[in-house]
């Protein structure tokens, strides 16, 4: 009898540490994503080249398939839509992410922004807001955007 409490409790009460990886992960992404749009969407056009360079950004980043980075892009949009400001992402990201991973998303804003070869004031803009909200020093941010200048 203990024994079937103690199963009980183990698979239907403790929490399946597995699963919530999972989810804590896919969040994180989706976050990032939601960023990425932003970034693209700033400079008011839609530009099939900065939609590449998300889809690419994150198949890369992420090692995921096309259909499961079109699937993720497609949750980002929807979110983005329904979002009001940028906590609720650069919170997943600095409670989550190492200052090189921070470095490798900024990156990512830069591709994207210079994807239609021309960078925008209002993506500029943009990408220095959300790295000084996840904490990434203004000399990693040129950095990045000049690393992704030069291998353009």
């Amino acid at each position: 009898m203990i024994k079937a409490i103690k199963d009980f409790f183990d698979s239907y009460l403790i929490p399946n540490v597995e699963e919530e990886r999972e989810q804590l992960e896919h969040s994180i992404r989706l976050a990032v994503v939601v960023l990425l749009i932003e970034i693209a969407e700033a400079d008011y056009e839609n530009a099939p080249e900065e939609r590449h360079a998300i889809l690419n950004a994150i198949q890369k980043q992420f090692a995921l398939n096309r259909v499961s980075a079109e699937q993720l892009i497609a949750l980002a949009r929807q979110e983005h839509q329904e979002s009001t400001d940028y906590f609720q992402f650069t919170r997943l990201i600095n409670e989550h992410y190492s200052a090189e991973q921070k470095v490798k998303v900024v990156e990512a804003f830069w591709r994207v922004a210079f994807a239609d070869q021309a960078l925008h004031h209002y993506e500029e803009h943009v990408i220095r807001r959300l790295a000084d909200l996840i904490h990434v020093s203004h000399s990693d941010f040129i950095a990045a955007k000049h690393r992704i200048m030069n291998s353009s």
